[in-house]
């Protein structure tokens, strides 16, 4: 009370304060006159009244100046009330305008500057505001994203439609010497059918990785015997390619939480990464190290360094080093962009070194029995 007051006499000029200070005393005086005839009245006619005014008679300076001063508070009071309902009325055609000029684009940034009275709701409505910028930002940005993916895979399926097709062509105009050249056209034909079909489903997985709402299936999982299985598993492609599978752990309990099929995506995607672009090394290194709460994973191949202008992009969607060498290896440009998706989805991080003579991701996960 006492600093909504002050912030109305700061607001009112001194003029009308002091104008309503005399307005209150004149109307006090006004009133004491008027209710005079009232006391002699209830003194001519009530004993009781007769005998209470006689008494009071003897306070009769007091008697006075309490009442004035309780006639003038009230009218001052009065005074105040609607004053201050035209105060707030101004404050509440400020901030209106203030949203108006907004709605307008006008200094849309600038936040809204009212009276302490006011300011609960200026607060309020310059979050509702900023959470609306957002999230036009927010949908400005899914469009653009859902532009680019549409024209990446347009692009991507192209190639091998293009090529599926001019085969195709060839066979159904006859347009090959003899059958080993038929054989070699349908050969072309079923590894870009392959290739495409991995395409689509690196396509899927993407967009479905991008859901936020995916609720992970999560376990404790032995990484060390996750990364044996897949090694196992890709010993041909690793003896096609002449290079070795070694694992290196100083890890007593190499157990994270996560989702075995999903985290198991990732080191498939790492693995065939370094198998398809460090085949010059002789070995394909993963190595495991305690890092607190976490444990750090890296894999690592000694084949040729990826360019530094390439290692910011290395994650994105459809990003190729090479393009023709991805292409040559049936690389769908998605493989790392899951794996990036993945280990965020676990709340865990990846990032990749490149240097002559080695290249090393490094993926970090949460233990099984972290501290909490």
């Amino acid at each position: 009370m006492k600093n909504n007051i002050m912030n109305l006499l700061r607001y009112l000029p001194k003029w009308k304060v002091m104008m309503y200070i005399l307005l209150s005393l004149f109307l006090a005086v006004v009133m004491g006159a008027v209710l005079l005839p009232a006391v002699w009245f209830l003194e001519d006619n009530s004993r009781f009244f007769e005998s209470l005014f006689f008494i009071l008679s003897y306070f009769r300076e007091f008697f006075f100046l309490v009442f004035y001063l309780l006639a003038t508070g009230l009218f001052l009071l009065i005074f105040y009330q609607f004053e201050r309902k035209r105060y707030l009325a101004l404050n509440l055609i400020k901030v209106t305008e203030d949203v108006q000029r907004w709605v307008r684009q006008e200094n849309a940034s600038e936040g809204f500057y009212v009276q302490p009275e006011f300011q609960a709701l200026a607060d309020g409505i310059q979050k509702i505001i900023e959470k609306s910028e957002e999230a036009i930002k927010e949908v400005k940005r899914t469009e653009q994203l859902k532009n680019e993916l549409v024209t990446s895979v347009a692009h991507d399926l192209r190639s091998p439609l293009t090529s599926i097709i001019g085969y195709l062509d060839l066979i159904n105009n006859d347009r090959y010497s003899n059958e080993v050249e038929l054989r070699h056209y349908v050969q072309i034909i079923h590894a870009k059918t392959s290739s495409l079909y991995a395409l689509i489903n690196d396509i899927f997985e993407y967009t479905y990785m991008q859901n936020q709402q995916i609720k992970l299936q999560k376990e404790a999982i032995n990484i060390e015997e996750m990364l044996n299985q897949i090694a196992v598993q890709t010993k041909v492609q690793l003896e096609a390619a002449g290079m070795e599978f070694r694992l290196f752990s100083s890890v007593d309990d190499p157990v994270v939480e996560g989702d075995g099929v999903k985290l198991a995506r990732v080191f498939e995607n790492l693995i065939q990464n370094a198998i398809r672009y460090g085949s010059d090394g002789r070995y394909l290194d993963a190595a495991l190290h305690d890092r607190k709460d976490m444990i750090e994973i890296e894999i690592a191949n000694y084949g040729q360094a990826i360019p530094r202008i390439d290692l910011p992009h290395i994650f994105d969607r459809f990003y190729r080093v090479e393009k023709s060498r991805s292409q040559y290896t049936g690389g769908s440009g998605l493989g790392l962009a899951i794996s990036k998706s993945i280990v965020d989805l676990h709340s865990g991080c990846i990032d990749v070194e490149s240097a002559p003579g080695k290249t090393a991701f490094t993926i970090k996960l949460f233990k099984k029995y972290r501290n909490k």
